[in-house]
């Protein structure tokens, strides 16, 4: 894996005979949330797409209006390489997190 090196492969898990009795989560019950995992390392695009958001977040830009505005100026298009709409970043966000 060249995206998360702390990643360990699966491997199946082994019952534990103390699970449930107060540990946190009985092993294998556990639900494995979508963003958590990926098929594919992050694209050039999605990290520069993932660096420039959180760089506007933390200049305390929230509004979406202004992310967008703020993405056209640093020249961060959407993938067509056309500037970002309201209507365009929401689909690629939706498509992202998918």
């Amino acid at each position: 894996m060249d995206y998360n090196p702390n990643l360990k492969l699966w491997s199946r898990s082994k019952p534990n005979q103390i699970a449930g009795k107060g540990n946190i989560e009985l092993p294998d019950d556990v639900e494995n949330i979508v963003h958590q995992t990926r098929e594919n390392p992050p694209t050039d695009y999605e990290n520069g797409l993932a660096s420039a958001l959180t760089e506007i977040f933390d200049n305390d830009i929230s509004e979406l209006s202004d992310i967008i505005t703020d993405l056209n100026k640093r020249g961060i298009y959407a993938p067509d390489g056309s500037p970002w709409t309201e209507k365009s970043f929401k689909l690629e966000i939706k498509r992202l997190g998918a």
